[in-house]
């Protein structure tokens, strides 16, 4: 039986997923998600023993980064595992890894080797810092990611000293770069025929996050501070209590905020001078989010919720996890989706958040096990049953 594509979009391309943790299986479920023949192949040690870092395998962690895809297990520490590797390469589009960098040299499938082998592979690399430079042997891991990249200085209240994101936002947009990374070079490869050398770090994708900070430095050399819940530019914009919860509520520029103060009940807020002009609004934060808040704790949050949005100024809730899943517009999305599987598992997770109309993406398959499909995949790249037997007896698969 075939096995079950996501989508069709990428099903002409196959992968080689050598990655570990984070970082690395953020990158290849893009490809997997969007139909790509995906290969995850599991580290076999001498022993036997299969590296499972980031988490237990049935857990949720790598459920959800590892749906539709199938796994092999490779000793590529032997000189044998090396050889059929190799021989998956050569028939490979893509390969994507997230070992330190000089541990793939160490091995032999760097990608100098691999290409002498594919020209037209397409190698993506991710690292903590990049592939060389004078950090580039030291161990990357998000939360130093934060901090190196500037992202912990602007998060938190201010005086309360720097705060990670609670997310591993480097480990996932640096996976998403890679992602882009890889499918443009897949587009220009049918341009010029060859594949390229895909890289980012965990550093890049950190900086590059900053986005408007970085910029305020770069342009204006103004070193942006921690704000908290406050934005550091359109004020009030921030978060706000009701008498049963809290909302956020956003406004951008003149007009937004007169309709913000006629929708709170204080339409003399605008024409107060301490609050008239953005730069006195700046000025004056504190004391009016002080007087924005003794008046929406007079109503509850889904009164607000309505009412603000009525007025044209941008408001919403602030959910728990769970209560943001039983959101309405949530489950319009279908940002959670069940994983068929023949064991009648339940399986749910985060659905892509990218809609195309007419290859769309969906849950094919359950993450594998531990090198489930290893007979199957070196079966399809040429191998034949006495081959497979004998790598089997010398524990190379």
């Amino acid at each position: 039986m075939p096995f079950p594509r996501a989508s069709q979009a990428l099903s002409r391309f196959t992968v080689l997923d050598l990655t570990r943790v984070r970082s690395g299986p953020t990158c290849v479920r893009q490809l997997a998600d969007w139909g790509a023949n995906v290969i995850k192949i599991d580290a076999l040690l001498e022993d036997g023993g299969g590296e499972q870092p980031g988490g237990p395998r049935g857990g949720s962690d790598f459920q959800n980064l590892h749906r539709n895809k199938r796994a092999m297990t490779l000793n590529l520490k032997d000189p044998k595992g090396l050889e059929v590797f190799k021989r998956l390469a050569e028939q490979a589009d893509v390969i994507v890894e997230n070992f330190r960098p000089d541990v793939k040299s160490k091995l032999g499938i760097d990608y100098e080797s691999v290409r002498k082998i594919n020209p037209k592979i397409v190698y993506g690399s991710i690292s903590g810092f990049g592939q060389d430079g004078p950090y580039h042997k030291r161990p990357g891991f998000d939360q130093i990611a934060q901090g190196m990249g500037g992202l912990m200085s602007v998060t938190g209240a201010p005086g309360e000293g720097p705060m990670r994101v609670g997310i591993p936002v480097a480990d996932l947009t640096a996976g998403l770069f890679c992602a882009i990374g890889i499918l443009t070079a897949l587009l220009e490869r049918d341009v010029s025929g060859e594949g390229q050398w895909v890289q980012t770090s965990l550093l890049q994708a950190q900086i590059f996050m900053l986005d408007f900070q970085a910029a305020r430095w770069l342009m204006e050399k103004e070193v942006a501070k921690q704000a908290g819940n406050n934005h550091p530019t359109s004020i009030p914009t921030g978060v706000f209590k009701t008498s049963d919860g809290y909302i956020n509520i956003a406004t951008t520029g003149g007009r937004i905020w007169e309709r913000c103060a006629q929708a709170i009940g204080a339409p003399e807020l605008v024409s107060d001078p301490d609050y008239a002009t953005a730069p006195a609004r700046s000025k004056n934060r504190d004391a009016l989010n002080a007087k924005i808040n003794t008046l929406t704790e007079k109503k509850s949050t889904e009164t607000w919720v309505q009412e603000l949005n009525a007025a044209g100024v941008p408001c919403g809730p602030i959910y728990s996890i769970d209560q943001m899943f039983e959101d309405a517009q949530v489950k319009h999305l279908g940002m959670a989706q069940h994983v068929p599987n023949d064991e009648n598992r339940h399986i749910q997770l985060v659905s892509q958040p990218v809609m195309l109309s007419r290859t769309p993406s969906k849950m094919a398959a359950r993450p594998p096990e531990f090198g489930e499909q290893t007979e199957e995949v070196l079966a399809e790249f040429g191998f034949d049953t006495d081959e497979i037997a004998e790598l089997r007896e010398r524990k190379v698969v």
